[in-house]
C-alpha cells in the first residue's frame, strides 16, 4: 500500500499541473483546528495512548457506525455501555474485526483518512486486512511506546498552530487548566456547547439547570439568573482560551420574543408545564439571546442544525450520544433565521457560522444568505459531506453566489487525533483541485489561486475563528 501523492487532484494533465503547484505551496501550512472533540486529557496528562484500537476505532464513531451498519455489535468494537455492561476489552480482537471489514471502507474518505494516517504517521506499506491485522496492530503498537508518540509531540508533528475542544457549560476545564499550568505552549483552546442547558428535550435538563446554579451561584430557575449564569460560564471559557460558542440545535429556527414573554416562556419549560412546541420556541430564543451575548464577549458562533441526532434509539440506550446515529435532515434556513437577523443581521461585530447536513440548501438559501448578510459565514461541508465529493459540491453550490470570503476554509471536526493532518491534506488537496479548474477555463489567474488557496487552507479559519 503505497498511497498516490496525487490522489484527489484533477486527472486532466494541465489541470492536475496547476493544481500540484497550488498544493505544493499549501501543503505545509501550520494546521488551524478551530472546531473538533478531541479530549483535552489527552494534552493535559501527556500520556501514550493505550493501543491501537483505542486511539483509531473505539472512539471514531465514522469507524463502528460502518461496521454497526454491517451487523457487528459496537460491544464486540469496545465501545463503552452506558450501564457499564460487558464489552470486549481485548484490544487486538477488536482490531482483527475492524481489519477483517476493511473492505467496507472502499470509496469512503475514512478509507482516504486512515490510509494516509497509516502510511505517513506509522509508517505502515500494506494494505490493512484479516491477513496484516497483527502485523499492522505490532507496528501502531510499537510506536505508541514511543515518546514521539505521546499527544503533545503529535500536536508538533503535525504542525497545529491551534486546536479547539468543546465543552459543555457544565464542565469543570479541569483538564485545560492542567495544560496551562504545565506550562507547555502548545494552544489547546475550549469552546462553549450550551446544549445541556438550553435544549429541554436534553436529558437531565432540569438537573442541568440546578448544576448551572451551583457552578455560578445564580438563580437558574429565574430568566434573570438563567441568562447572568450563562454569561458567567462564557466567561469562564472566554479565560481559557474560548473563541467561539457552538450549538448542536435540532434546526435554524430562531425567535426574537420580547422580554416579557421571553421570561413566561421559560417559566412554562423550566417548571414542566411547557406547552406543545415550547422546546423548539425556547432553541430557537436561545439562539438570539446567544448572539447577543456574543455582541457582548466577541465569541463567534457556530450553528450546526439540520440533525436528527441518536436516530437510533436502541444504541443511544445503551451506548448514549454520539454513537454514529446522527441522520440528515431538511432544513430550512431563509425564514428560520429572519428573527435573529431582523436583529443582528447587519452588525459587523457579530460572526455566525452556520453549518448544515441538507445540501440542498446551499445554494438555494445558505449562499445568498452569506453573500448578504455581514454577520453570516458559511463553514465547511460537515458530517457525510466532509468526503471529497462533498468537498467540491460544496464549492461548486457556494462559491458563485457567495464567494470564497464568506466561508470560513476548513475545520476537521473530530475526535479521530491521528486522522487530523489527513483531513486537512484532502481539504487542501481538493479545494486546490477546484482552483485548478477555474485557472484552467480562465475565471482566475494562477497568482490569485495562490492567494485563495493560502486563505483556504489557513487564513480563513484563524481569522473567522478570531484565532
Amino acid at each position: 500500500m503505497l498511497i498516490s501523492d496525487d490522489r484527489l487532484l484533477p486527472a486532466d494533465p494541465a489541470t492536475r499541473a496547476i493544481a500540484r503547484r497550488l498544493y505544493e505551496a499549501v501543503r505545509h501550512l501550520p494546521i488551524i483546528s478551530p472546531h473538533g472533540h478531541t479530549d483535552p486529557r489527552w494534552f493535559a496528562e501527556n500520556e501514550h495512548f493505550p493501543d491501537p484500537a483505542q486511539l483509531l476505532v473505539v472512539p471514531d464513531h465514522y469507524v463502528f457506525r460502518m461496521l454497526h451498519s454491517q451487523g457487528v455489535r459496537l460491544e464486540d468494537l469496545g465501545v463503552p455501555r452506558r450501564d457499564g455492561g460487558p464489552v470486549e476489552t481485548d484490544p487486538r480482537a477488536i482490531w482483527r474485526r475492524f481489519a477483517a471489514h476493511w473492505h467496507l471502507f472502499r470509496g469512503t474518505p475514512t478509507r482516504l483518512w486512515l490510509d494516509q494516517t497509516f502510511q505517513d504517521l506509522f509508517g505502515i506499506d500494506v494494505r490493512l486486512s484479516a491477513d496484516t491485522a497483527d502485523e499492522t496492530y505490532d507496528a501502531i503498537a510499537g510506536c505508541l511506546a514511543r515518546d514521539e508518540f505521546r499527544p503533545r509531540a503529535l500536536y508538533e508533528r503535525f504542525n497545529i498552530e491551534v486546536i479547539a475542544t468543546t465543552e459543555s457549560p457544565l464542565d469543570d476545564l479541569k483538564w485545560h487548566a492542567m495544560i496551562r499550568a504545565s506550562g507547555w505552549p502548545g494552544r489547546v483552546v475550549t469552546a462553549y456547547r450550551p446544549d445541556p442547558v438550553v435544549d429541554p428535550d436534553f436529558e437531565g435538563f432540569a438537573a442541568n439547570l440546578d448544576r448551572l446554579a451551583d457552578m455560578t451561584g445564580e438563580d437558574t430557575r429565574s430568566w434573570r439568573g438563567y441568562l447572568a449564569a450563562h454569561r458567567a460560564r462564557r466567561a469562564v471559557f472566554q479565560s481559557f482560551g474560548a473563541t467561539a460558542t457552538d450549538h448542536g440545535h435540532p434546526t435554524a429556527r430562531t425567535a426574537n420574543l420580547g422580554p416579557a414573554e421571553a421570561e413566561r416562556l421559560f417559566d412554562r419549560v423550566v417548571s414542566g408545564r411547557g406547552e406543545a412546541g415550547d422546546a423548539e420556541l425556547f432553541r430557537a430564543q436561545m439562539l438570539t439571546e446567544m448572539a447577543r451575548m456574543s455582541l457582548d464577549d466577541g465569541l463567534v458562533m457556530q450553528i450546526h442544525p439540520g440533525s436528527f441526532r441518536n436516530h437510533d434509539a436502541s444504541v443511544f440506550a445503551r451506548f448514549g450520544r454520539d454513537k454514529g446515529a446522527d441522520i440528515p435532515m431538511p432544513t430550512g434556513y431563509v425564514e428560520a433565521l429572519k428573527p435573529l437577523l431582523d436583529a443582528f443581521g447587519a452588525e459587523r461585530d457579530l460572526s455566525v457560522i452556520l453549518f448544515t447536513l441538507d445540501e440542498t440548501a446551499y445554494s438555494r438559501e445558505l449562499a445568498p444568505l452569506a453573500g448578504h448578510y455581514p454577520c453570516l459565514k458559511l463553514g465547511p461541508a460537515w458530517w457525510f459531506f466532509d468526503s471529497p465529493e462533498g468537498m467540491r459540491r460544496y464549492r461548486e453550490l457556494v462559491t458563485e453566489t457567495a464567494g470564497f470570503y464568506n466561508t470560513v476554509g476548513f475545520n476537521d471536526d473530530t475526535r479521530a487525533f491521528p486522522s487530523i493532518p489527513a483531513r486537512h491534506d484532502v481539504s487542501r488537496r481538493v479545494d486546490c483541485g477546484f482552483l485548478a479548474n477555474l485557472v484552467v477555463t480562465h475565471r482566475l489567474d494562477e497568482d490569485e489561486a495562490h492567494a485563495v488557496a493560502h486563505d483556504l487552507a489557513y487564513r480563513l479559519a484563524k481569522e473567522a475563528y478570531r484565532l
